[in-house]
């Protein structure tokens, strides 16, 4: 289950040509916004997607299957159009209204189920077995995870180094794949939303535990519980979780957008949150990168 530094790294030759190799803005000195909102499908979920269709040895004619807050769905609805298979997405209630549009728009079938993603992760499940089709987890899958970690290779060549990547969690798969990407070279770390601390919990407890999901960040970190490779991942390396609240998580979103032009969904604010609200303070000199990992949102919202 475990992913390896030599993971990422084929991850990397096997999506090039693609994903995109996503800008870093520098937007203050040593201070460098990884812009993965620019990503294919608008998140950083089409490097995981590509990376598990891509290694498997034949997809089958069903094509692909996930469930999904919205973002992940996207990601993998794209891969499909671009390999020229068929999608069929899974994803609960709460998932943002932009984001169902932007499934259908990519040709998926879509089927909206259940509270929370949970519920639309076992009715995929479900169908995978009666279908056949190729399942793409969103965050617990070694393939997903590698392909992420890719995120983390770019930001040590495009920045020439940084000491720390502050990194948004849901389910787990970023920041374990960013993690084995920096191989010591930086620490990453993690940031949760208060109202769903889902990797923070699992490190608490030793091992992934349920946790109750709601708040903004919830239609793109509405995992209930963080993965096992995340959690074999961060607990090895001692990554730490930092939680923010939604109301800097809100404000982070509108600051990206008044300082930086950066328009992005609540989740993809997460991480700057931790910068903003002073929850992670960095040290004199310190040189941090933050991951900007989604922008499906509306952007009327954003003033």
């Amino acid at each position: 289950m475990s992913v390896s530094f030599e993971d990422v790294e084929q991850a990397a030759g096997r999506i090039a040509g693609h994903v995109l190799r996503t800008p870093v803005a520098e937007v203050s000195p040593g201070l460098f916004l990884k812009l993965e909102g620019l990503q294919h499908s608008g998140s950083f979920k089409a490097r995981g997607g590509f990376n598990r269709a891509l290694a498997a040895e034949e997809i089958p004619e069903a094509g692909l299957i996930a469930a999904s807050g919205g973002n992940h769905g996207m990601a993998v609805a794209y891969v499909a159009r671009d390999l020229g298979v068929q999608a069929e997405i899974f994803v609960p209630t709460v998932a943002n209204p932009v984001k169902v549009a932007g499934l259908r728009a990519l040709g998926a079938k879509v089927t909206q189920i259940g509270a929370v993603y949970a519920d639309a992760y076992e009715a995929s499940v479900k169908r995978a077995a009666e279908t056949g089709a190729l399942d793409i987890h969103a965050y617990d899958q070694a393939e997903v995870v590698a392909g992420q970690g890719t995120i983390g290779l770019e930001i040590l060549e495009q920045t020439g180094g940084v000491d720390t990547v502050l990194v948004a969690v849901g389910g787990g798969g970023l920041v374990a794949g960013i993690t084995v990407a920096l191989g010591g070279r930086a620490r990453a770390v993690a940031v949760e939303p208060e109202l769903i601390p889902t990797l923070h919990r699992a490190l608490e407890a030793g091992g992934p535990v349920g946790v109750e999901v709601s708040g903004v960040g919830a239609d793109a970190m509405g995992a209930s519980r963080a993965g096992e490779i995340a959690y074999e991942i961060t607990s090895a390396a001692g990554v730490r979780s930092l939680l923010v609240s939604d109301e800097a998580i809100v404000e982070a979103r509108r600051e990206l957008w008044r300082r930086h032009r950066v328009a992005v969904e609540y989740a993809g604010a997460a991480a700057y949150a931790a910068l903003l609200s002073g929850v992670y303070t960095p040290a004199p000199g310190e040189r941090v990168a933050v991951v900007v990992c989604g922008a499906n949102t509306d952007p009327a919202t954003l003033a």
